[in-house]
């Protein structure tokens, strides 16, 4: 199983998978397509026929795209990794909020990109204001069904915590204030070895990608 992936400083659809992998002990290797300063992503997508976009997956010959995609294959291939939680209703949950991650908040992707290592204090626009607050009732639900069994939003580590790993980024590089709870999921995720694994390879890549450096220079 091999994992393609963009930058660890700045592609949060690729840290998705990697840290759902990572975090539950599923063996992989993995290569890095930096995307803005070669052309290796591209001849991989034609190759194959998919998106020029970051993850893909490739396992037994065949190519997953997709950050979704690639963690329906993991859930379905490891059942017994628990990607998903396990009570129908809970699982519902988490795939109705992984489905709106997917699809939304768009204000606070494209106004606070993710980068893994750069603290840069701004005030939310209104847009992603709207974004934090949804966030914030988001954690309203999952704090309804909190298991003490463990940190995570559905009790262990699964799926939902790999969808939503790049938001606790952008609020800790941006000094976004979501709420009580969302700080308390994200010190809890940020304390992983494999959160922490990322960040260590992050700040060994050399590649810059400067229209996320500048993010509120100009």
């Amino acid at each position: 199983m091999h994992l393609y992936i963009g930058y660890k400083r700045y592609s949060s659809w690729s840290l998705r998978p990697w840290l759902a992998m990572q975090a539950t002990g599923i063996e992989f290797t993995e290569t890095v397509l930096p995307f803005d300063h070669d052309n290796s992503l591209i001849q991989l997508a034609a190759e194959h026929g998919i998106p020029a976009k970051v993850p893909m997956l490739k396992h037994e010959g065949k190519m997953i795209w997709d950050s979704l995609a690639v963690l329906e294959f993991l859930a379905d291939t490891y059942p017994e990794k628990n990607l998903w939680p396990c009570d129908p209703a809970l699982r519902a949950l988490a795939r109705s909020a992984c489905a709106e991650m997917h699809s939304g908040f768009i204000a606070l992707r494209s106004e606070h990109p993710m980068n893994c290592h750069r603290v840069f204090p701004m005030k939310p626009s209104s847009a992603v204001q709207t974004d934090l607050d949804r966030l914030a009732t988001l954690w309203q639900h999952f704090e309804k069904v909190s298991n003490p069994k463990g940190e995570f939003l559905f009790g262990e580590f699964g799926i939902v915590d790999a969808m939503f790993a790049p938001v606790a980024w952008r609020c800790i590089g941006y000094d976004l204030n979501i709420s009580p709870a969302f700080e308390h999921w994200s010190k809890s995720l940020m304390a992983l070895p494999a959160m922490q694994k990322w960040i260590g390879e992050g700040a060994r890549e050399s590649w810059r990608v400067e229209a996320s450096e500048q993010v509120g220079l100009v």
